[in-house]
């Protein structure tokens, strides 16, 4: 394990198939005893930025992320929408660990059930803002949905709009229209979880709303539960982390103002720092990432801590 100021920028535990993604290491949890498979999935405190991980982690964002993910699934669990993933958050309860290996999963981890994932994003988004606005102001339209004439940057939309995405292996994922997405997952699929995933966003907007925070946009995944002999069962879940800063956009509703941009409870504010080394020719958005300032770090996890603070406490 390296860490970083007391930050776990990466794990090294006993189980099989490890793999990295730019925040999180995840582990293959073999079926035993009757038990399904499951993927072990640490929160790191990496952070990334223009798809290019930075060399300075973030101490304590991992277990943010966990914590507003966590939550999340057990009030979604109570609005009895769909299933999820979510089996525990307890090292103790990850077959092949020991004492010593405790410290690298504590307060980040998700032991999950193994399913074979849907590829594709599953997009909500309530304001016009992002890639959307983008394809807004060239087209008049968001993923083949055609929207008003004359809507502002951020603006909020009548009824939120679903709006899929490519899930990419690298770089960034790419809006596509509702037809395509059916030809990737079956109409049928993509029908029940647009509505599913129209049903968890408007539900999720109005507790954030209660809470002095616009939930913008947000993604989800899904998937098909593996059997224990890790063969796809017909049983859907919500996977993956849901709801958190690093899958949505979260502003402050006291701060909002239609016609720019918004401040943000996520990892926007990185990214306007490091607009400043672009623009003064000091970096091109290709990795290595430049070293962040204590004061860029700092501010940053007081955005994950106080976008959880608002949520539920």
């Amino acid at each position: 394990m390296t860490t970083t100021h007391h930050a776990v920028r990466e794990t090294d535990l006993p189980l099989p198939g490890r793999r990295q993604g730019k925040v999180r290491d995840i582990y293959d949890v073999p079926a035993a005893d009757g038990r399904p498979p499951a993927v072990l999935i640490i929160a790191s405190d990496r952070i990334s930025a223009f798809d290019v991980v930075m060399p300075d982690p973030v101490p304590g964002k991992g277990c943010e992320l966990t914590r507003i993910s966590t939550e999340w699934f057990k009030k979604v669990r109570e609005q009895n929408i769909i299933k999820d993933h979510l089996i525990s958050t307890r090292p103790e309860d990850v077959p092949g660990l020991d004492l010593a290996h405790y410290p690298q999963c504590e307060g980040r981890m998700m032991l999950g059930r193994a399913a074979e994932v849907i590829p594709v994003e599953f997009v909500v988004r309530g304001c016009i803002t992002g890639s959307g606005w983008v394809e807004y102001q060239r087209d008049g339209s968001v993923c083949g949905i055609t929207l008003p004439e004359g809507l502002q940057q951020c603006q909020r939309l009548e009824e939120p709009i679903f709006t899929p995405a490519t899930k990419a292996v690298e770089g960034h994922d790419e809006n596509i229209d509702f037809e395509q997405a059916c030809e990737i997952a079956g109409r049928d699929v993509m029908e029940h979880l647009r509505e599913i995933s129209i049903r968890i966003y408007s539900w999720a907007r109005d507790h954030a709303a209660e809470r002095g925070i616009i939930l913008a946009d947000t993604k989800f995944e899904f998937g098909w539960a593996l059997d224990a002999d890790g063969n796809r069962t017909d049983e859907l879940l919500l996977i993956d982390e849901i709801l958190t800063p690093d899958s949505s956009r979260f502003w402050p509703a006291e701060d909002y103002e239609i016609g720019r941009d918004q401040d943000s409870f996520d990892k926007q504010y990185v990214r306007n720092y490091l607009l400043t080394l672009v623009n003064a020719g000091d970096w091109d958005k290709t990795p290595p990432g430049p070293s962040l300032p204590d004061e860029i770090i700092v501010n940053t996890l007081t955005r994950y801590q106080e976008a959880a603070h608002r949520l539920f406490d």
